[in-house]
Protein backbone atom coordinates (compact mmCIF):
# COMPACT_ATOMS: atom_id res chain seq x y z
CA UNK A 1 0.00 0.00 0.00
CA UNK A 2 3.12 1.98 1.15
CA UNK A 3 3.69 2.60 -3.02
CA UNK A 4 -0.02 3.69 -3.61
CA UNK A 5 0.88 6.81 -1.21
CA UNK A 6 3.95 7.88 -2.52
CA UNK A 7 2.60 7.76 -5.95
CA UNK A 8 -0.13 9.86 -5.07
CA UNK A 9 2.02 12.55 -3.49
CA UNK A 10 4.60 11.94 -6.93
CA UNK A 11 2.09 12.39 -9.39
CA UNK A 12 1.05 15.77 -7.61
CA UNK A 13 1.70 18.99 -9.61
CA UNK A 14 2.30 20.96 -6.22
CA UNK A 15 5.17 21.00 -4.00
CA UNK A 16 4.81 18.26 -1.30
CA UNK A 17 7.59 18.71 1.91
CA UNK A 18 6.98 15.86 4.35
CA UNK A 19 8.60 16.35 8.11
CA UNK A 20 8.01 14.09 11.30
CA UNK A 21 7.49 15.68 14.99
CA UNK A 22 11.05 16.55 14.72
CA UNK A 23 11.21 19.47 11.96
CA UNK A 24 13.14 16.80 10.03
CA UNK A 25 12.25 16.60 6.14
CA UNK A 26 11.46 13.15 5.60
CA UNK A 27 10.38 13.36 2.07
CA UNK A 28 10.07 15.74 -0.80
CA UNK A 29 8.39 14.91 -3.94
CA UNK A 30 9.46 15.48 -7.38
CA UNK A 31 7.93 19.01 -7.63
CA UNK A 32 9.15 20.11 -4.29
CA UNK A 33 12.70 19.14 -4.97
CA UNK A 34 12.38 20.84 -8.45
CA UNK A 35 11.26 24.40 -6.83
CA UNK A 36 13.59 24.04 -4.23
CA UNK A 37 16.52 23.19 -6.09
CA UNK A 38 18.01 26.91 -5.07
CA UNK A 39 17.65 26.05 -1.24
CA UNK A 40 19.16 22.27 -1.92
CA UNK A 41 16.12 20.15 -4.04
CA UNK A 42 16.96 16.42 -2.87
CA UNK A 43 19.27 17.37 -0.76
CA UNK A 44 17.41 19.20 2.30
CA UNK A 45 16.12 15.34 2.81
CA UNK A 46 17.49 14.42 6.32
CA UNK A 47 17.35 17.93 7.66
CA UNK A 48 15.37 20.41 9.88
CA UNK A 49 12.92 22.39 7.96
CA UNK A 50 14.42 25.26 9.66
CA UNK A 51 17.02 25.17 7.81
CA UNK A 52 15.92 26.62 4.62
CA UNK A 53 12.77 29.29 6.32
CA UNK A 54 13.70 32.45 7.94
CA UNK A 55 12.55 33.20 11.52
CA UNK A 56 8.82 34.56 10.77
CA UNK A 57 8.51 31.23 9.02
CA UNK A 58 9.93 28.86 11.77
CA UNK A 59 7.67 31.20 14.28
CA UNK A 60 4.37 29.94 11.77
CA UNK A 61 5.63 26.56 11.52
CA UNK A 62 5.73 26.13 15.23
CA UNK A 63 2.71 27.96 16.15
CA UNK A 64 0.52 25.48 14.00
CA UNK A 65 2.60 22.59 15.04
CA UNK A 66 1.54 23.46 18.51
CA UNK A 67 -1.89 23.87 17.39
CA UNK A 68 -1.70 20.32 16.05
CA UNK A 69 -0.29 18.96 19.06
CA UNK A 70 -3.42 20.67 21.17
CA UNK A 71 -6.29 19.92 18.97
CA UNK A 72 -6.93 16.21 17.40
CA UNK A 73 -9.57 17.50 15.39
CA UNK A 74 -7.36 19.94 13.45
CA UNK A 75 -5.65 18.91 10.18
CA UNK A 76 -4.97 21.80 7.95
CA UNK A 77 -4.27 25.31 8.24
CA UNK A 78 -3.92 28.30 6.03
CA UNK A 79 -0.43 30.15 6.20
CA UNK A 80 0.16 32.01 3.14
CA UNK A 81 -0.77 33.17 -0.38
CA UNK A 82 2.54 33.45 -2.75
CA UNK A 83 2.58 34.53 -6.42
CA UNK A 84 4.61 31.77 -8.32
CA UNK A 85 4.54 32.45 -12.67
CA UNK A 86 0.86 34.25 -12.66
CA UNK A 87 -0.18 31.88 -10.26
CA UNK A 88 -1.57 32.19 -6.62
CA UNK A 89 -0.50 29.13 -4.50
CA UNK A 90 -2.24 29.08 -1.06
CA UNK A 91 -0.50 27.12 1.04
CA UNK A 92 -0.77 25.13 3.98
CA UNK A 93 0.57 23.25 6.85
CA UNK A 94 -1.22 19.28 7.18
CA UNK A 95 -1.45 17.47 10.25
CA UNK A 96 -0.18 13.75 9.46
CA UNK A 97 -1.73 11.48 12.25
CA UNK A 98 -1.34 7.89 13.33
CA UNK A 99 -4.72 5.71 13.05
CA UNK A 100 -4.99 6.65 16.75
CA UNK A 101 -4.92 10.02 16.43
CA UNK A 102 -1.66 10.74 17.44
CA UNK A 103 1.00 13.50 15.17
CA UNK A 104 3.68 11.91 13.83
CA UNK A 105 4.36 14.61 11.28
CA UNK A 106 3.10 17.56 8.46
CA UNK A 107 3.63 18.93 5.36
CA UNK A 108 3.42 22.33 3.70
CA UNK A 109 0.68 21.69 0.61
CA UNK A 110 0.24 24.22 -2.12
CA UNK A 111 -2.85 24.66 -3.45
CA UNK A 112 -2.73 27.20 -6.94
CA UNK A 113 -5.34 29.07 -8.67
CA UNK A 114 -4.90 30.08 -12.54
CA UNK A 115 -5.25 33.86 -12.76
CA UNK A 116 -8.08 34.37 -15.61
CA UNK A 117 -5.94 34.45 -18.71
CA UNK A 118 -9.31 35.86 -20.97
Amino acid sequence: MTEFFKAVVDVDDAPIVICDVNHIIIYMNPTAIKRYAKRGGANLIGQSIFDCHNAHSKEIILSVFEKFLNDPNLNKVYTYTKNWDNEDSDAYIVALRAPTGTLIGYYEKHESRLHEKA
